[in-house]
């Protein structure tokens, strides 16, 4: 009987023929260049920012924390157009207008979380992440009987830290890809344009209620984008909940596709 007897060299030659073999059978079986991509993001922690599909769907977003005068006028805008949209609400605001609150919900408008107090929450510990969380949806709750899935973060700042503290409460961190910055002092033509400009299909536009502007702006917003075939769905009927990943852009892919 021969015995067969392997150098160092050989064995190493051996696993990189396995190793190429089975790569090229993964990359194959998941389509080439999305596997490198799932393989390179797969370990990011990043919230979503849009998300990729062939329908012409977006989601209309309001964070809001800065009053109660442009709600009513943002509701009729919504209504008049039809359109349903996704409130961020603040838990001190909720404090604030609980009447509001039941007038969105009652309005059929999705209701998402933006924390208690509006701090910075790469600034907290992890604990208090949570708590902040916790907190905002249980008035949200208290008032509207619904639980929330959402959480958008205070002044957009996370990092990995934050976002697995979200997680761990089993909520969805929602950012967006169209802001045109209208809680600055701007025109409603130029919030308009950045909006209409921006969007594509999975877009997560982001506005505020601080303005009379935005007010000015949303009516020719929801009509020019319905103009190009955009349809206005809530968040949470966007996003993918299970067999996605996110790629560094912050857009949110299903796994099989």
């Amino acid at each position: 009987m021969k015995i067969l007897i392997l150098n160092k060299k050989k064995i190493n030659s051996i696993l990189v023929v396995i190793l190429i073999l089975f790569l090229s059978y993964l990359f194959n079986l998941f389509g080439g260049y999305k596997l490198i991509d799932v393989y390179l993001n797969s370990k990011a922690d990043l919230p979503i920012y849009s998300v990729e599909t062939k329908e012409k769907k977006v989601a209309l977003t309001f964070d809001i924390g800065w009053g109660d005068e442009y709600i009513p006028a943002i509701l009729k805008i919504l209504k008049d157009n039809d359109v349903k949209a996704t409130f961020f609400l603040i838990g001190t605001w909720i404090d604030k207008y609980p009447d509001r609150v039941k007038e969105i919900d009652l309005a059929g408008h999705e209701i998402g979380n933006h924390s208690n107090n509006h701090v910075y929450f790469t600034r907290l510990t992890k604990s208090k992440i949570k708590n902040e969380i916790f907190t905002a949806s249980a008035k949200i709750k208290k008032i509207t009987g619904k639980d929330t899935k959402l959480v958008r973060v205070p002044y957009g700042d996370y990092n990995s830290d934050v976002i697995k503290a979200i997680q761990e409460t089993g909520h969805y961190c929602i950012q967006w890809d169209v802001d045109p910055i209208d809680w600055r002092v701007i025109s409603h033509e130029q919030i308009e344009k950045t909006v209409i400009s921006k969007t594509r299909n999975g877009s997560i536009i982001l506005l505020h209620n601080s303005s009379m502007e935005t007010v000015k702006a949303l009516d020719t917003i929801i009509k020019e984008l319905k103009r190009k075939g955009f349809e206005f769905v809530k968040v949470s009927d966007l996003i993918y909940k299970e067999n996605y990943y996110i790629d560094y852009t912050g857009r949110q892919k299903l796994l099989n596709e």
